[in-house]
């Protein structure tokens, strides 16, 4: 298995080529998306990789965005979600929670609102679990930048429920 290849191939072939983030295209071909796979044993170890992340997007220009794959524990959606709220509460107490924002990726990934079969659960899955590290500056600039950001997501399920009838 390579996580970081399934991850590549992931972002090209589906978030990138249905435009799932209208936002992601620019930065993936400047180069300035860092993937990296975690090779913690234990969800204290990915929390301790994920302290690294943050040091590392908000010590410098680069990168603007990072990929945590964690391709050998959180097998259960609920636990990457659960990984990804103690992240949140660990950017709370070193004061960067307005300077990073953190989004989870899982290949089990459901809405609570949707049915089981629902093909929009695709928009949150990814090929392995998945924190995404953003920098909230450019979060900000996306939204403010852009008409109506809740079409984003609308545009996004109604895509992929019209594929899978296809």
């Amino acid at each position: 298995m390579d996580a970081l290849a399934d991850t590549r191939r992931w972002m090209e072939e589906f978030v990138l080529a249905l435009d799932l983030c209208p936002f992601a295209r620019a930065p993936w071909r400047a180069g300035r998306v860092r993937l990296v796979e975690s090779r913690a044993a234990s969800e204290d170890e990915v929390l301790a990789e994920l302290l690294h992340e943050i040091s590392l997007l908000t010590g410098g220009p680069d990168p603007d965005t990072t990929l945590l794959v964690i391709p050998h524990l959180l097998s259960d959606a609920e636990d990457l979600l659960d990984l990804v709220a103690a992240g949140e509460e660990l950017l709370e107490r070193l004061d960067l929670d307005s300077d990073v924002q953190l989004v989870g990726f899982h290949p089990a990934y459901c809405f609570d609102d949707a049915a089981a079969d629902d093909p929009a659960h695709a928009t949150n899955r990814s090929p392995h679990p998945t924190i995404h590290l953003l920098r909230q500056d450019q979060v900000s600039r996306a939204i403010d930048g852009h008409p109506d950001i809740d079409a984003i997501a609308r545009r996004n399920m109604a895509l992929l429920r019209a594929r899978a009838e296809e």
